[in-house]
């Protein structure tokens, strides 16, 4: 195979999936925008966890909302924290509790009833945004959870399900950061009225 065909099929098979994400999830990303700018409309905060490239998702993401997701859309900043930002929190917590339990014990310091946790995770797999997600509702949290394939052990453990309909990584995380630019245009469509 060639370098143009390798480069012709990755395109094609992330557009593909894209498809699927439009056919079958558009439902479920609506509604979690709603939940998202609910959330900050009552001025609580929300939570993002992810690892490897989720982790970067995570911090993107809540990089838009607080900075702002389209340029020229001058708002307020917004309440978002990615919970693999701070590596001595994340390397303690891992040293000190297991690296199952760092997420958790972020989302018992810093979320509260009413607030909203987004895990990440491309297998629906990841033991330590489990345990997020179950802290969270503990703490009358709501949830939602980006997932890819068949939504793994997550699925339906959380509010929302944003399951990507395939069984690649690198079109899930593709996807995954699309629904998330999503979910922060409806925040600032439904917030400030900017498009």
């Amino acid at each position: 195979m060639d370098l143009k065909e390798i480069a012709v099929k990755q395109i094609q098979s992330s557009i593909a999936t894209k498809q699927a994400v439009l056919d079958h999830l558009l439902p479920e990303i609506v509604k979690s925008g709603q939940l998202l700018a609910e959330t900050l409309q009552k001025g609580n905060l929300v939570l993002f966890c992810g690892n490897g490239g989720s982790s970067c998702d995570a911090s993107h993401i809540a990089a838009e909302l607080v900075v702002r997701y389209k340029s020229g859309n001058e708002r307020r900043a917004l309440p978002a924290i990615s919970l693999s930002a701070d590596s001595a929190v994340m390397t303690a917590g891992g040293n000190d509790y297991g690296y199952e339990e760092v997420f958790a014990r972020q989302v018992e310091a810093f979320g509260k009833e009413g607030d909203l946790l987004v895990g990440i995770s491309t297998s629906g797999n990841s033991k330590n945004v489990i345990s997020a997600v179950e802290k969270a509702k503990t703490l009358g949290m709501k949830t939602i959870c980006f997932l890819g394939g068949d939504g793994g052990k997550l699925k339906g453990k959380s509010d929302l399900d944003l399951i990507v309909p395939s069984g690649e990584t690198a079109r899930i995380q593709e996807s995954h950061i699309l629904i998330g630019h999503i979910l922060c245009s409806i925040v600032e469509s439904e917030l400030f009225q900017l498009h």
